[in-house]
């Protein structure tokens, strides 16, 4: 069970868009995760006409390690720890370490 989870609203906490928020498009195996309108990069492409694909320069996401992102916490308007509890009813969820407010519902 990873900790940090496709659409989990993130904000970047090191790196060059340090300071940045974003929401998580895809989570890559090799702990990576591709985050939306951060670390953009310039991709140089050659046309392919039986793809139909334009050439040109594209700009797009590049995949950014985890240990660089932390959980956008909505209430301290920070980033945030995650943890893991279980609750009553068997669920396994993670809350937020600096003020016990579940994330999972």
């Amino acid at each position: 069970m990873s900790k940090i989870r496709k659409n989990d609203d993130v904000i970047v906490i090191a790196g060059k868009d340090k300071g940045r928020r974003g929401t998580v498009v895809r989570v890559l195996a090799d702990d990576r995760i591709i985050v939306e309108s951060v670390n953009m990069v310039k991709r140089h492409t050659k046309p392919n006409p039986t793809r139909g694909v334009a050439g040109g320069i594209v700009e797009k996401e590049a995949p950014i390690h985890v240990s660089n992102v932390a959980l956008f916490n909505p209430v301290t308007k920070k980033g945030d720890r995650i943890g893991y509890r279980t609750l009553e009813d068997g669920r396994k969820v993670r809350f937020f370490k600096s003020n016990n407010e579940v994330l999972d519902s």
